[in-house]
């Protein structure tokens, strides 16, 4: 026998390491995909509906005024104007400014006018540029002493500048002072918008304050006649 032959047999040499770990992952692997997967706690199975949620309520909008109507207790002396317009005249001032606003407000206040009971002939109206030229106009008109009381139109809607601050809050002070110095009524009827839709909602702005500026006028009328008593 040859020394060859004498050597004890060799053990088998192993595969490349890894190829056993391999196998055994991809048996356990497909042990894995057999198994039913589970539900996690927190999603709901698929043959559950799931929870509706609650639904968001829209906001409330704010109301521009308190319901109810005014009342003066009883065994006081009132002083109260009325709405009528006979035999009173009525300047107005309007702005060109955003015409397709203030043309409506000028036709309802002209249809209050009328209802009223005012003549045409006892009617000027004064167009001007813009809602800043408005207390101008109507203390021109005011200090003529030719008009019962002056309404005053006109349209102002925010915009990217700061301009709307300055504009609006310059008529309405502006017309303030012309009634304060001439003591004729000047009735406030300019809309202050944030963007223009919101002006067919407020187109009766015109006839109210037609009906403001006459009851002043009336009331105004009462106070001097009760002076000269």
């Amino acid at each position: 026998m040859s020394e060859r032959d004498s050597w004890p047999d060799a053990p088998e040499l192993a595969g490349p390491p890894g190829e056993e770990d391999e196998g055994e992952a991809e048996e356990a692997a497909e042990v894995e995909l057999e198994a039913e997967p589970e539900t996690p706690e927190d999603e709901p199975a698929a043959d559950e509906p799931a929870a509706e949620e609650p639904a968001v309520e829209d906001a409330p909008v704010a109301a521009e005024h308190a319901e109810g109507d005014f009342s003066v207790p009883d065994g006081y002396g009132v002083l109260q104007g009325s709405g009528e317009g006979a035999r009173r005249a009525v300047g107005v001032v309007v702005s060109r400014f955003n015409g397709a606003v203030t043309s409506k407000l000028l036709e309802g206040a002209l249809a209050e006018l009328e209802s009223a009971g005012v003549a045409r002939e006892a009617i000027t109206i004064m167009p001007v540029p813009g809602a800043f030229e408005l207390p101008i106009a109507a203390m021109a008109l005011a200090k003529t002493r030719r008009y019962a009381c002056i309404v005053a139109l006109g349209c102002v809607i925010r915009g990217d500048t700061p301009h709307f601050d300055f504009v609006a809050g310059e008529a309405a002070s502006g017309l303030q002072l012309a009634a304060l110095e001439t003591g004729v009524p000047v009735a406030f009827g300019v809309l202050t918008l944030s963007e223009a839709e919101q002006a067919d909602d407020r187109l009766d702005k015109g006839a109210e304050a037609v009906r403001t500026g006459l009851e002043m006028a009336d009331v105004f009328a009462q106070l001097r006649a009760a002076a000269q008593r």
